[in-house]
């Protein structure tokens, strides 16, 4: 490998489950959902491939602590939580070139035998 090259790696944070009160009906806010959030993070792992020292990499469990602290807040839309998710990943994690977030809420109440609806967002470094 030459070394202007760089080693992107994948980490992903799958099926981080909440119990939050998204949505746009009253009711929602009132009684709450269970929800599934999924993250995906493109970044150089070369250096943590060779260190094995968590301090260059991305830590997993700081995706999963923004998740869950965004999930904690409100919001009508799923897309909207997905974005806060985005940017606090790319503004606290520096390292992160690509993130891709997928909101999932189990059993939505839209008077269907439905398992879930997902709302899936990604956003690159600029």
């Amino acid at each position: 490998m030459q070394s202007n090259e760089i080693q992107m790696g994948t980490i992903k944070v799958e099926n981080i489950r909440t119990y939050s009160y998204h949505g746009c009906l009253e009711e929602e806010a009132k009684i709450g959902s269970d929800y599934r959030v999924d993250i995906a993070v493109k970044a150089d792992l070369e250096k943590s491939s060779c260190s094995d020292q968590l301090s260059d990499t991305v830590d997993y469990v700081h995706l999963n602590l923004i998740a869950k602290q965004e999930m904690a807040i409100r919001s009508e839309l799923l897309e909207h939580v997905a974005k806060r998710i985005i940017d606090r990943v790319l503004v606290e994690i520096p390292t992160v070139q690509k993130v891709k977030v997928a909101v999932s809420k189990i059993n939505p109440p839209i008077g269907g035998d439905v398992e879930q609806v997902t709302v899936v967002l990604s956003e690159k470094r600029k």
